[in-house]
């Protein structure tokens, strides 16, 4: 039986790093709204609760409040931050405010460390702990049963525990935090008793019976995107339920990078999918004419995908009752207010479900998965590694990486710059240390001079970010040797840009794609 951990999201920016780190330990976690009713999560039946942090007081008028000694009843319990506070707050204990918001590095001091794997990893360290902290309120009074285990350079309580229930005042979860992973490991090995059967086969096979469960003897029709997410979703259903089963559609939408329909048509016929390609270039950039809102974009490429799979089925004359999506759960993390009071990133053209009109149902097979498990479970179906191994690509393709209107010509544009930044990479031998690297098309005109001659042209910009699932990015620090050839490259070769900058910008404040 498969480890389960829920974690209640109270309000944290880093919440969905506590379902990572549980799932690199190779258990399952699931994400819920920290006001998840008691009967769904007896259902859910967790193996432990993980409450997280978040940016309220207990005491503040609209604070995300709910008693959670009931949750102690269905799973041991684990606080972060704000978990903690609310877990004195609920069992009786008290908190208050601070004289001084302890906030960033700080150093605790444990006592009778939560496990002696924790223990044998803090002697190192004479029992001292760097870890991040980010709170205003502190706990002042234990609840009756409780303990304090470490406290903070303010002498405040930094981790307490009951025989059921522990929590910490900072943040294991985050990389700041030394031996944050050892804490949380305390949690969900030695107070759970978690088995770690949350592996690239038991991911596989659980997935395929929830397959053939949902879809049966019926037809699934699928569209490919040439990126690691819907070939992973075809290998699965093949392997499920038979290529006759599965009708594979590739549509060329025409925002996709250089020769990427042909090589990728080509692989996927290797493979032994049963696909058919649509040429759809025409249609979608007459439908985005004129249109330069990002999320109006998006909104409109998702259509005009929905509308190409319906003349898809016609042409083809397939009695499909299921179409199948390669939605990630970091892809419903940003669309789906878990919380009811945070704000949509931005939409998925492929999350939120179908239009009534046509007649079918949702197979999301990844729904659940980071895009490490991805590839990890691709890798276990015998995917190549052109596929696997390929950058995150967006579903809107192109569209929206060039910032402004579409054109035929920007597209054209766009795919020779790109093309050489990504063989640049490749040459380099460092394509494989980047999470996503692309160029974008900026709607910015500047003065150049291109062989002795006066130009005024588009300015490009690189992006490049390593990152371990999409979440959060760091921009990829690149020599300036290399940066310096790939400028001149594409203020050579491609025609209309006669100026390159690089993005130096994190996530957060921003984001991976541009729009």
């Amino acid at each position: 039986m498969t480890s389960k951990f829920a974690i209640l999201d109270f309000g944290s920016q880093v919440t969905q790093l506590i379902a990572r780190r549980l799932r690199e330990f190779g258990v399952y976690s699931e994400l819920f709204p920290f006001d998840v009713s008691l009967e769904k999560l007896k259902d859910f039946q967790p193996q432990g609760i993980i409450l997280s942090g978040g940016a309220h007081s207990v005491y503040d008028e609209n604070s995300p409040l709910r008693g959670v000694k009931e949750l102690a009843d269905i799973a041991p319990l684990f606080g972060i931050c704000y978990g903690m506070q609310i877990i004195t707050h609920s069992f009786g204990g008290k908190v208050e405010a601070a004289l001084n918001r302890e906030y960033g590095l700080n150093e605790v001091v444990w006592s009778d460390p939560f496990s002696q794997n924790l223990k044998t990893k803090l002697q190192n360290l004479d029992h001292q702990q760097n870890v991040w902290m980010s709170h205003g309120d502190i706990v002042k009074a234990l609840p009756q049963g409780f303990e304090v285990v470490a406290t903070s350079e303010g002498n405040h309580p930094a981790a307490i525990k009951s025989d059921r229930v522990w929590a910490v005042q900072f943040h294991p979860e985050v990389t700041h935090t030394d031996l944050g992973d050892e804490v949380l490991r305390s949690f969900v090995f030695d107070l759970c008793k978690a088995e770690a059967n949350w592996t690239a086969p038991s991911i596989v096979e659980t997935l395929l019976e929830k397959i053939k469960k949902q879809v049966g003897s019926e037809k699934v029709l699928l569209g490919l995107s040439g990126g690691v997410d819907s070939s992973v979703v075809a290998a699965l259903l093949t392997k499920a339920l038979g290529p006759d089963q599965v009708h594979c559609v590739f549509v060329d939408t025409g925002l996709l990078r250089k020769n990427e329909f042909t090589d990728v048509m080509k692989m996927y016929k290797d493979y032994g999918l049963n696909v058919k390609g649509a040429d759809a270039a025409d249609l979608f950039l007459s439908e985005l004419a004129g249109i330069s809102d990002p999320e109006t974009k998006r909104k409109t490429i998702g259509r005009v995908f929905i509308e190409t799979f319906e003349q898809s089925v016609k042409d083809l004359n397939l009695d499909c009752r299921f179409l199948a999506q390669g939605t990630l759960y970091p892809d419903v993390i940003e669309s789906v207010n878990l919380r009811g009071s945070s704000v949509t990133i931005k939409s998925h053209h492929n999350v939120g479900g179908l239009p009534e009109r046509m007649n079918m149902d949702l197979v999301e097979p990844l729904r659940e998965l980071f895009k490490d498990e991805v590839r990890a479970i691709g890798k276990e179906l015998g995917l190549p590694a052109e596929i696997l191994g390929r950058h995150p690509f967006p579903g809107p393709g192109l569209a929206v990486r060039i910032l402004g209107e579409i054109t035929k010509e920007k597209l054209e544009t766009l795919r020779d710059a790109d093309d050489i930044f990504i063989k640049g990479l490749k040459e380099e031998g460092i394509y494989d240390d980047i999470w996503q690297a692309f160029v974008a098309l900026l709607p910015v005109k500047s003065v150049g001079v291109q062989g002795d001659n006066r130009t005024y042209a588009n300015a490009c910009v690189l992006r490049a970010v390593s990152s371990s699932d999409g979440m959060t990015a760091d921009w990829y620090d690149f020599s300036p040797k290399f940066l310096r050839k790939v400028s001149n490259r594409i203020t050579n070769e491609v025609a209309g840009i006669n100026r390159v900058v690089y993005d130096v910008t994190s996530k957060p404040p921003g984001t991976i794609e541009w729009e």
